[in-house]
């Protein structure tokens, strides 16, 4: 009779992302993994250290050797909304990434010990799912918007319903020019453009240096889209790329933009891009349900699906918040629009860099 066959024992650390012989283990893993993302990248995590100035806490479960699961975590920090653990900070989706149930349950006990070890009041997994007790599913605030790509930019253009492509067609007369690239006049004119939208929305901006960590540590697997009207950006998108779909991720445009029509034109211009460059499928990220941005990506074609958080506090409060549509925030929300542009480019990335 044949002896059972017994599997290696599993063991959960923290990786060096600063050695290439982890990282190189980790992306190798994440490259086969069902349902893994470009957030779980250990070059994310290093962006974020650089570009933010939290701390990365990834942990990396292996069985006999070999990467059997990651929980990318970082441990944010803020005077304004307080403190979490996050997978993965600065990112629509990023939970565990697991080959077998042991290992995920394995990283997930392995991350809520560290947080009882750090004292940090929030556990937060965005995205996946977990075993454990003690958890809070958040599947109502945020809808995902992604879908397949047709064969060709013609056939992308018939792709999005009949209202909002007369909108693109509109943008068409409008001179408009669109450019792709990674260089310095691509990263000023992102900020430009990106810093005003979200000021326009009364939300603090993140750190230049977090788009340019971005830029650095991801290499080809990230680029800036902008639509230019002339010498002057009106909208722009810094996305990334992975596993055959492009990511449209930090993007915005100018007050101007909704009368040159640029947002149609620019959400078109993902798609021909993402096509250009092999993509199958865009995944235009998250939007709270239920607001403008929400309904412009289904008008736009793309289906819209549930993303569930899951949140686990150690004394069992209510977990961490930094939504801005909480009426907590509606007064700082109207006054921070009301903020000129340099004085919100100044003190935003002070705030914005702890909300992750």
């Amino acid at each position: 009779m044949n002896a059972p066959f017994a599997l290696p024992m599993l063991a959960v650390r923290e990786a060096d992302l600063r050695g290439a012989r982890d990282c190189a283990a980790i992306e190798a893993f994440l490259h086969e993994a069902a349902g893994s993302t470009p957030f779980q990248l250990p070059g994310w995590s290093r962006a974020v250290v650089r570009g933010c100035g939290q701390r990365a806490r990834y942990l990396l479960a292996e069985r006999g050797g070999m990467v059997a699961g990651v929980l990318p975590l970082i441990d944010i920090r803020s005077p304004v909304v307080g403190r979490s653990l996050t997978s993965v900070g600065f990112a629509v989706e990023g939970g565990i990434v697991a080959s077998d149930p042991a290992a995920r349950a394995a990283l997930e006990a392995a991350g809520w010990a560290l947080a009882q070890r750090l004292g940090t009041p929030t556990l937060e997994l965005r995205g996946g799912e977990v075993a454990g007790e003690g958890w809070t599913r958040d599947d109502t605030t945020y809808l995902g918007f992604v879908r397949d790509l047709t064969a060709d930019h013609d056939t992308e253009l018939q792709a999005i319903p009949r209202k909002q492509r007369a909108e693109v067609r509109k943008a068409f007369a409008n001179d408009l020019i669109v450019t792709v690239g990674r260089g310095d006049r691509d990263r000023a004119a992102h900020y430009r453009a990106y810093s005003e939208s979200v000021r326009n929305l009364g939300t603090p901006v993140f750190p230049r240096a977090l788009f340019a960590a971005m830029l650095d540590e991801l290499g080809e697997r990230a680029d800036i889209l902008t639509v230019w009207q002339g010498d002057r950006p009106v909208a722009s998108t810094l996305s990334v790329y992975w596993g055959g779909t492009m990511y449209p991720f930090w993007g915005g445009g100018i007050r101007e933009a909704r009368e040159l029509r640029a947002n149609e034109r620019m959400f078109y211009a993902y798609a021909c891009h993402a096509l250009d460059r092999g993509c199958r499928r865009l995944d235009l990220g998250r939007s709270k349900a239920g607001t403008g941005p929400a309904a412009f990506k289904k008008n736009l074609g793309y289906p819209s699906r549930p993303l569930t958080y899951w949140r686990r506090t150690l004394d069992g409060s209510p977990p961490r918040t930094v939504n801005p549509l909480d009426p907590k925030y509606a007064r700082k929300t109207e006054l921070w629009k009301k903020l000129p542009l340099p004085v919100a480019n100044l003190l935003g990335p002070l705030i914005a860099r702890g909300l992750g």
